[in-house]
């Protein structure tokens, strides 16, 4: 796809990842219309870029937010792509969480996506070249103690992207499914930071992270992900579970001592980025 000539809707443009998704998208030339509930957290990007980037507040849980955000894009004279990138995560043991939150996070994370493919997806037909991306996670592919909930949603929208890539096999809409492995951004909680330090887990800067995934646009790739070893555990898990259930479970002690040290917060706003996984 060039991006000089994309018009692109984009979710969780608030977040770690998101916004330097904007300042990459808008740097090869790409149009945005920008999809949050706090406006305030976005109208700097529409300062900094004016004419490039415009903005529609819309809460994407809601039946007529969703529709707000299509006639917001109607409005923008279509579009050939699509950035599902907003979603929200919440690290602790299944037994400690809320129920209230985990349906938020599934709500947020998995049928409000699917939901706003399902709107917009009309418009991506319109199109003769078009893309849709589901940003997900390595905890897509790996279930991982302490995100149970969010594991159960990137597990989901990976389907969702396979599926609806072989639905749209024999249109001009192509879709892209991009797993980033963690990533240093505000997502992630001081526990969870010390966690992954003490387990050695590499966390990526959001630049890179943003450089791979505006390439993997450029280049109308189906299916990435972003990091090693973690790709090779994503392949390992596939094939050898047991070897991996085995290296997790000599993990699960510092898991859960940070698990429990974490304190439940109030769910994030639907901005935040889903591939910011710790």
């Amino acid at each position: 796809m060039q991006l000089r000539d994309a018009r692109i809707l984009l979710t969780g443009a608030s977040g770690g990842i998101g916004q330097v998704l904007v300042e990459r998208l808008c740097a090869n030339g790409a149009r945005l219309l920008l999809v949050g509930r706090d406006s305030l957290a976005l109208e700097a990007l529409t300062r900094r870029y004016p004419g490039q980037v415009s903005l529609v507040c819309a809460d994407l849980t809601q039946r007529s937010g969703r529709h707000t955000v299509l006639d917001a894009a109607r409005r923008f004279g279509g579009l050939n792509c699509v950035i599902n990138a907003a979603g929200i995560n919440q690290f602790s043991l299944l037994e400690q969480q809320d129920e209230d939150a985990i349906a938020r996070l599934i709500g947020v994370n998995v049928t409000a996506t699917l939901q706003l493919t399902h709107l917009l997806l009309p418009l991506l037909r319109q199109q003769p070249q078009a893309l849709l991306v589901n940003l997900g996670s390595t905890f897509g592919s790996i279930g991982y103690p302490g995100f149970a909930a969010y594991c159960a949603s990137k597990f989901a929208l990976r389907g969702f992207s396979e599926a609806l890539r072989r639905e749209l096999a024999d249109s001009h809409v192509k879709v892209l499914y991009v797993a980033p492995r963690a990533t240093r951004t505000a997502m992630n909680s001081a526990d969870v930071v010390a966690m992954n330090n003490e387990l050695k887990v590499e966390m990526d800067d959001p630049q890179q992270v943003a450089r791979q995934i505006v390439h993997a646009i450029a280049a109308e790739r189906e299916e990435i992900y972003l990091g090693w070893p973690e790709k090779l555990f994503v392949r390992l898990n596939s094939l050898l579970p047991r070897l991996v259930d085995q290296a997790l479970r000599k993990q699960l002690p510092v898991i859960k001592r940070f698990a429990r040290a974490e304190q439940p917060t109030p769910p994030a706003s639907q901005s935040t980025s889903t591939g910011e996984h710790p």
